[in-house]
């Protein structure tokens, strides 16, 4: 009986710590990260992840025709995010590395197309503790 109770209280606590993290990584999103997409509408998803330097996170969006594109990768505990678009062949349309770690690129699109945005989080070489924080990827579009 013992055993179940101190197995309920570990879950409680897990679940408890999950919901802080993640209030306040929406807090963070919607104060820091949803006005850097101004003047573009904010699609309304709302995608971000807790990660840890090393991490490497992707996310698969289709973007339509005709439309002007801004993505937003903002994180709160990193200055180095580095992110990229690539298409469904692999090739690479933007790497925000040649563009002095930007944590936001506007685009337009012709023709729609499923891309993917690969976020990546530098490991610390020169320190053995790990930082994680919430990264987020957002997007706005405004008619060409």
């Amino acid at each position: 009986m013992k055993k179940i109770i101190r197995i309920l209280a570990v879950a409680i606590a897990c679940m408890t710590l999950q919901t802080s993290v993640d209030a306040q990584c929406k807090t963070f999103i919607k104060n820091v990260c949803k006005p850097k997409l101004d003047p573009y509408i904010y699609n309304g998803q709302m995608n971000s992840a807790v990660l840890n330097q090393g991490d490497i996170a992707e996310l698969m969006l289709t973007f339509y025709s005709n439309q002007d594109y801004r993505i937003v990768v903002c994180a709160d505990e990193f200055d180095d995010v580095q992110f990229r678009l690539v298409d469904l062949t692999g090739k690479e349309l933007y790497s925000n590395t040649n563009h002095g770690n930007a944590d936001h690129w506007d685009f337009s699109t012709n023709s729609t197309q499923l891309l993917t945005v690969e976020v990546s989080i530098p490991e610390n070489k020169t320190s053995e503790d790990t930082k994680s924080g919430c990264v987020s990827i957002l997007v706005g579009f405004k008619e060409k």
